[in-house]
Order: structure tokens, then C-alpha cells, then sequence
């Protein structure tokens, strides 16, 4: 059985037992979390789809780990001008595994 969730302005195809990198989400290691807003729920032939989202379905994960991404460099540079600006930037994230599926 698998599943679409919405979560973070991002949509997820997901399977139980899978482990998946998400946008920070509020918990510590070892909470549970519940996605609401599931999409879609197929099973080989027998497919569930919502308008936009699928009423009582549910997706439960447990959060395997919190952290930041590898830095991503912005650099601005204009020829000439001796104008340089160098930044970077680091994304928190949530590391999930999905523990179950219910329609």
C-alpha cells in the first residue's frame, strides 16, 4: 500500500517502513506525527483518490532524526563594479519513517 501526503508545500509518495527527509516539522526524535492530508491511497488495483484530500485517511510516522541540509553558496557578482556579495544558507529538516497507512 502506498500513499500521497502533502507536507511542507511538497507532495510525498510514500510506503510503510520507508524513511523520507521532509521540511522541519514540530517533535523531537522518537514522537509520532500524523500526516492529515493524504491525497491518494492505491493498492495494485484499487486506487482512493481525494477532492483535494481524502477524508479520515491518515499516514503515522515516527521522526528518526532532526538536522540541517549541506550548505547551499549564493554568491552576487558583477563584473567590473568591484561589487562581490557571497552568502550561504543551511535548510532544517525532519527525517521520518512511516509506520503506517489507514483510509
Amino acid at each position: 500500500m502506498y500513499a500521497i501526503v502533502a507536507t511542507g508545500g511538497k507532495q510525498y509518495r510514500v510506503k510503510e517502513g520507508e524513511k523520507l527527509r521532509v521540511e522541519k516539522l514540530p517533535g523531537e526524535v522518537g514522537d509520532t506525527i500524523e500526516l492529515g492530508e493524504v491525497l491518494l491511497i492505491g493498492e495494485g488495483e484499487d486506487i482512493k483518490v481525494g477532492a483535494p484530500f481524502l477524508d479520515g485517511a491518515k499516514v503515522t510516522a515516527t521522526v528518526a532524526s532532526v538536522g540541517r541540509a549541506d550548505k547551499v553558496k549564493i554568491i552576487k557578482f558583477r563584473r567590473r563594479k568591484h561589487h562581490r556579495k557571497q552568502m550561504g544558507h543551511r535548510q532544517s529538516y525532519t527525517e521520518i519513517e512511516i509506520t503506517g497507512i489507514s483510509a
